[in-house]
């Protein structure tokens, strides 16, 4: 079963089970966001939408999904809020925009998803300007961390959902881009980390 389709059929209750979970981490996360009114801010696996009730007002916003159904329920959140949003379909591995073309990205619960993290980290670095702000939150193992359960069932829980045993230093060590200005754990007993990087002026 493709990512899309599983996404297609979870779409209608994924907010019931991520949303009460997920909203402080998402809210403290999105509060740095720069409110001015030229800047481009990119999330990257949009999904439903959840982000965007916690957006502030000001920059301009584009959202991307390789869902139409969980692009559907974004658009009806974007139209609830009246928020002006460019919501795109596409695939996080491969980002139809050009180098350098925002200001500020953001990966919530999309690299622990998507097949190939890595590549969907090298494709947010390279539509990140320089100087530019990467907001993260997901879950991720520590360096050498056992986590024996976690590993055993991703190859399986992959497949329709989400992987569990992704190790963000390890995607962060393939590109030499991103500083990490903070790094902060939250939910699961630091299961989840909310980080924030800044690209690196070239």
């Amino acid at each position: 079963m493709s990512l899309r389709h599983s996404y297609t059929v979870l779409a209608p209750v994924y907010d019931t089970f991520v949303a009460p979970f997920t909203l402080a981490a998402r809210q403290s996360n999105l509060a740095l966001l720069p409110k001015a009114a030229s800047t481009e801010v990119l999330l990257v696996g949009i999904g439903s939408g959840l982000d965007i009730p916690l957006l502030p007002r000001g920059p301009r916003y584009t959202g991307i999904d390789l869902t139409p159904a969980m692009l559907e329920r974004a658009r009806r959140k974007a139209t609830a809020e009246k928020l002006d949003i460019q919501l795109d379909i596409g695939d996080a591995r491969a980002l139809p925009y050009p180098a350098a073309a925002f200001d500020a990205v953001v990966l919530h619960l999309i690299l622990a998803v998507a097949p190939c993290p890595e590549r969907v980290l090298a494709e947010s670095v390279r539509v990140l300007r320089p100087g530019g702000q990467m907001l993260v939150f997901d879950k991720f193992l520590r360096p050498g961390q056992s986590a024996p359960l976690r590993r055993l069932i991703s190859p399986f829980v992959g497949l329709l959902a989400t992987h569990t045993d992704v190790v963000f230093e390890q995607l962060l060590a393939q590109t030499r881009s991103l500083e990490v200005v903070s790094d902060t754990p939250t939910l699961a007993r630091g299961w989840f980390r909310r980080i924030v990087l800044r690209k690196r002026a070239s």
